[in-house]
């Protein structure tokens, strides 16, 4: 039997890839932003359709929580709409500019109970609860700033003595703020994007969010992402060390350039990167996983072993945890507990596990 990961099949989960099916609810929403006097169209837009945004995904926050099986998942509403945010997109439906206002409708199209699986899904993923709560945050704290700052500009021009000085700071720092929630637009397209497996539109997205803020960690790790499941390698690991340049504890790069030190059979540095992962987030039981696929690979069966133990006791449930340790028994020689171990794997629905010991004519 052998144990081997995917890493498509990896990305896919890190995105929490699901099908669409024809059932779906639609909402719709207008908003019309009044300009400042100093908005573009672009400013205009962008401040105009992050409002509808927020607006159509409380929306669905709402109704998920009242008319389907989410309000059983002990989740709160701001969370549902939060975590939906990584679900599903705002549509433009239609758009005017008068150069004074901006009116903008939109709508959101989807299935409530393959949005409710996803969520399922991902809020078994403490890690990408947390971006998803980490974008949001990002955006309400922009949002958040160039109102502060379009108040402070409006006071200053109606002052008697204008400091052009200040005006001039708060115009670029409003236009920053500007520029950050259009990197964020961008990051959350190249998201779903990945989540629907359009890995070149993904890789689109992701750059131009890194063009807007070239020192946005997420949307380089999410690129380098799209980068693996391309199997563009190369570029996958120079974005993975970007966002740890960028972001020194982000635990995911680590732990995905441990994965692509696994395929260069560089098993040391991977051993070292998936230390450093678990340094940073010592629950992450993939992690444990493939630092055990290393030492397996080096002939430490032992310490594979253990770190396929740890796997176990994070996520009982993990299958291929338990095919992993049963092939680093079998490897040291300990082929009582390595069949044990196969078949808990096949009850848990591992197919692997289930046709080998078929095979073997071993009941599971």
């Amino acid at each position: 039997m052998k144990y081997r990961i995917s890493l498509l099949s990896l990305v896919a989960v890190f995105f929490f890839v699901s099908t669409v099916h024809a059932d779906v609810v639609t909402f719709t929403k207008e908003y019309t932003y009044q300009a400042s006097d100093f908005d573009s169209r672009n400013s205009s837009r962008t401040l105009a359709l992050e409002m509808v945004k927020r607006l159509l995904l409380e929306e669905l926050g709402t109704y998920l929580v009242s008319e389907t099986e989410v309000k059983n998942m002990r989740l709160t509403k701001d969370q549902v709409t939060t975590y939906s945010a990584g679900i599903v997109g705002a549509e433009v439906i239609d758009e005017k500019w008068d150069g004074k206002t901006y009116w903008l409708k939109a709508k959101v199209s989807a299935d409530p109970k393959e949005v409710e699986k996803a969520l399922k899904k991902l809020v078994e993923d403490k890690s990408k609860t947390q971006e998803l709560e980490d974008t949001r945050r990002k955006a309400e704290e922009l949002t958040k700033e160039n109102k502060r700052l379009r108040r402070a500009l409006a006071a200053g021009t109606e002052a008697k003595n204008r400091d052009k000085i200040t005006e001039a700071k708060n115009v670029e720092a409003y236009e920053k703020t500007i520029i950050g929630l259009n990197a964020v637009e961008w990051f959350q397209k190249g998201y779903k994007a990945a989540i629907g497996e359009r890995w070149e539109e993904a890789l689109d997205a992701f750059t131009k969010a890194i063009e807007l803020k070239p020192d946005y960690a997420k949307a380089y790790h999410a690129r380098g992402l799209a980068y693996l499941s391309l199997d563009n390698y190369q570029q996958a690991v120079q974005d993975f060390n970007k966002a740890i340049e960028l972001k020194p504890d982000y635990a995911e790069a680590y732990y995905f350039r441990g994965l692509y030190y696994n395929i260069l059979d560089n098993y040391q540095q991977a051993i070292s990167e998936f230390t450093q992962t678990l340094k940073l987030k010592p629950d992450y039981a993939e992690a444990y996983c493939n630092r055990g696929n290393a030492y397996n690979n080096l002939g430490n069966y032992q310490q594979a072993i253990n770190d396929f133990t740890k796997a176990i006791e994070l996520t009982p449930d993990n299958a291929d945890a338990y095919v992993a340790r049963g092939i680093a028994y079998d490897d040291l020689g300990n082929y009582q507990q390595a069949i044990k171990d196969y078949k808990i794997a096949a009850r848990l629905g591992n197919k692997s596990a289930q046709s080998n010991l078929t095979k073997l004519g071993i009941k599971w």
